[in-house]
């Protein structure tokens, strides 16, 4: 281009018009092209209509046809596995959601069944978890379980479209200390929510001052036995967690495995026994128990868009109001939560982001016709799955099919199971869920991050989930628009041919956010070393907006009345087409493309003692 002897446009060397004589912003097209959005819309549709993307949303066609008759006795014992964990933790995160328990186990089995035809990670389960047992909660306790329901149908949909319009992205806003805050606030309250039931104590408790401002007003009316229960079963999970850890050999390894794993239905069966025993013997009042559980299979029915509570009638419009931000929080807790799952499995392996929110969304949609509350992956779960040796998603069958066979003809024996076990089962989960690990690492990284971390939980702790997620990732926000505002620029002073040089290198693409600090710094500095050429250079910046190209056009201007002139200098192509576009005239002869700066600064020379 500028500086090359090269004939462009039949024009020679010598000719006053020539590449050589002009700048190259004589010679270049700086048009703005408009993207083709029609034959981008042509090529997106056929692309899903082809055997790939079939394959590709039916991940089932593609391991179902290599199944092996030796993979499902390990499909088996995983979803066994998993079903024995489920069925106790399904009752419990019923409670924390305000529900009946029966509800815990109509959010269970769904899931299971759809995952396994549009799931594309194997080990992941689908089903209720205590994170979206809690953000239900509310509307649960003060409208009814209709509420319950439609929020899953919503969040369903919510998730389907934004994976059909490939919306994964947005979860990336939500950073890791906003989630680790989130999480680790998360178990905290469900935890302190469990302490009424751990003690045997009345009144209500859903929040975290709540429930500890009710265990301090009740502090006297502490059940022994209950209590003596509940924590007993946080010792004996704690125990038998850490039993495959105890050294000895194959065989016992083999079975401190399978106890390690069912740890939640084994507390539970023996509180239950506890509880039987001792009822059985007269002594009804001595642990308060989950009472009736309706038996029988949930009605296979459309989800409720209108409802009834007390004397008043919602419509659908109302019971959209009164799910308010839940409706935005569930869906974006959901996706993170089940494609961090996911990643986790993945062992290396690409995981489809956008197939596990249209699988997950599925899952919702399908599980609010039988009476399910919001659902998605369980980490505690699906690391049963993982290690009981699943092969398929076929696992997740043997899951479903076992929270049926439970809600069909065990739900008397659920009349038993002591409040304080289902608190402890719950708190015992919880102790794993507060992020210490990750808030020493971020402590380790990056120290300022710790500060999202804090301000996340404490938000979360006193304003509820869905507000201090939003202050979270507001906060964070405001750290990276401040990032983004200040650049750093690399300041380097020459002298090239007797003539005072400031190079200037900015570390990114310029956005209108710091387009006025680099103005002002520039300036600054070219007026202190008393220059007579500024120099930018646009190494890193491959973009630039309109507003900050307005604002070079007066950098431009304003160091040219102090008579210091300016050169952009190695811009990319897009960014430099920017500039002119805004004020040719300004920059005409500023933009420089040719890498000898010194060659640059003599021609500049030669034309202004010309």
């Amino acid at each position: 281009m500028a500086g090359r002897d090269v004939e462009l446009n039949g024009l020679r060397p010598g000719d006053p018009r020539s590449a050589v004589n002009r700048t190259l912003s004589d010679v270049e097209d700086i048009s703005e092209k408009i993207p083709p959005f029609g034959a981008f819309a042509v090529k997106s549709f056929r692309g899903l209509c082809n055997r790939k993307q079939l394959y590709k949303r039916f991940p089932i066609i593609v391991w179902l046809p290599a199944y092996s008759w030796g993979y499902m006795v390990e499909d088996i014992v995983a979803g066994l596995s998993v079903g024995l964990t489920v069925i106790p933790q399904g009752i419990a995160y019923a409670v924390i959601a305000n529900l009946d328990p029966q509800y815990g186990l109509y959010s269970a089995f769904m899931g299971c069944f759809v995952y396994c035809i549009f799931g594309s990670c194997k080990d992941v389960t689908i089903g209720p978890t205590a994170i979206m047992s809690l953000m239900v909660q509310v509307h649960a306790a003060n409208l009814g379980p209709d509420f319950a329901i439609l929020s899953a149908f919503l969040t369903g949909c919510a998730i389907l479209l934004l994976g059909v319009l490939n919306l994964g992205f947005l979860v990336q806003f939500i950073s890791l200390p906003v989630t680790a805050g989130f999480t680790s606030a998360a178990a905290i309250t469900i935890a302190s929510g469990q302490m009424k039931s751990l003690l045997g104590l009345s009144g209500k408790s859903n929040e975290f001052l709540e429930s500890w401002i009710n265990v301090f007003e009740h502090i006297g009316e502490v059940r022994l036995w209950d209590s003596v229960l509940g924590f007993g079963t946080i010792a004996v999970l704690l125990l038998l967690m850490n039993l495959k850890n105890i050294e000895g050999g194959p065989r016992w390894s083999a079975i401190a495995k399978y106890v390690a794993l069912a740890r939640n239905a084994i507390v539970v069966i023996v509180g239950s026994v506890i509880a039987f025993l001792v009822s059985e013997a007269g002594h009804t009042d001595v642990f308060l128990l989950t009472g009736n559980v309706t038996s029988g299979m949930p009605p296979v029915q459309a989800p409720p868009f209108t409802a009834t509570v007390g004397d008043r009638e919602y419509s659908f419009t109302e019971m959209v109001g009164e799910l308010g931000t839940s409706l935005i929080a569930l869906p974006l807790i959901a996706i993170l939560e089940s494609i961090a799952i996911a990643k986790a499995f993945a062992k290396g392996k690409s995981i489809d982001a956008t197939q596990e929110m249209i699988a997950l969304g599925l899952c919702n949609i399908a599980g609010s016709f039988v009476s399910s509350m919001p659902v998605t992956g369980s980490f505690t779960r699906s690391a049963v799955n993982n290690n009981s040796g699943v092969r398929t998603p076929l696992g997740g069958v043997t899951t479903g099919v076992l929270v049926l066979l439970a809600l069909g003809l065990l739900t008397s024996t659920f009349y038993y199971i002591p409040k304080a076990t289902l608190a402890g089962v719950i708190i015992a989960a919880m102790l794993f869920m507060v992020e210490f690990h990750a808030a020493s690492e971020i402590w380790r990284t990056k120290r300022i991050d710790i500060i999202p971390l804090i301000v996340t939980l404490v938000a979360c702790l006193f304003l509820g989930l869905e507000y201090g997620m939003v202050v979270g990732i507001a906060l964070n926000f405001v750290f990276v628009l401040h990032q983004t505002s200040r650049p750093k620029i690399v300041w380097e002073r020459k002298i090239i041919d007797s003539k005072a040089i400031l190079i200037v290198t900015p570390d990114q693409g310029l956005v209108y956010s710091c387009a006025e600090y680099l103005k002002h710094q520039v300036i600054k500095m070219a007026t202190k070393e008393s220059v007579d050429l500024v120099v930018i250079d646009g190494t890193h910046i491959a973009s630039v907006d309109s507003t900050s190209a307005k604002v070079l056009v007066s950098m431009a201007q304003d160091l040219l009345l102090q008579n210091r002139t300016v050169i952009v200098w190695k811009w990319k192509r897009s960014a430099r087409c920017t500039l002119l576009r805004m004020n040719r005239e300004v920059f005409q002869s500023c933009v420089k493309n040719d890498e000898n700066l010194e060659a640059i600064v003599k021609e500049i020379k030669s034309t202004i003692n010309r």
